[in-house]
């Protein structure tokens, strides 16, 4: 079974190659709740003296960022491809990125524990976030229809 994936209007004019400039600038939203999620992580926890914490909570938001554009990018190049996955290929793809986070995560939280677990709250604080700002327009766009 394939997935039918919309195709951006200048994508489908075949002149433009998906680049990280263009999902750096299509992410803009995201990347500036990483940043400011990782400088409330130092102002919170560094006025604590929990610098390490802090540290590992900014470096769990980088790597739920890294993932998220990591993602984005891989969904561009695949629609200006022309290509129409099937979910074996989405699964596919997403457990594999999945469990690299998964492994250097884990194997950071372990090697900075007990501060370490901070990498791992922070990661999955990113991500719900994440989650929302996507499910937001995507909820405004089936309710405007």
């Amino acid at each position: 079974m394939t997935v039918t994936i919309p195709i951006p209007d200048d994508l489908a004019a075949g002149g433009k190659k998906p680049g990280i400039g263009r999902v750096l600038r299509d992410q803009r939203k995201s990347i500036l709740v990483a940043v400011v999620l990782g400088v409330a992580a130092f102002w919170i926890a560094g006025q604590l003296g929990e610098w390490r914490l802090a540290t590992a909570i900014a470096i769990g938001v980088g790597l739920g960022l890294l993932n998220h554009l990591a993602t984005e990018f891989w969904l561009l190049r695949l629609i200006a491809r022309g290509d129409q996955p099937t979910k074996a290929t989405i699964m596919r793809s997403t457990m594999t990125r999945l469990l690299v986070l998964t492994v250097i995560a884990v194997a950071l939280a372990i090697w900075w524990w007990p501060d370490g677990i901070g990498l791992l709250l922070g990661l999955a604080v990113f991500r719900l976030i994440a989650l929302v700002m996507t499910t937001i327009p995507l909820l405004k766009e089936l309710k405007s229809q």
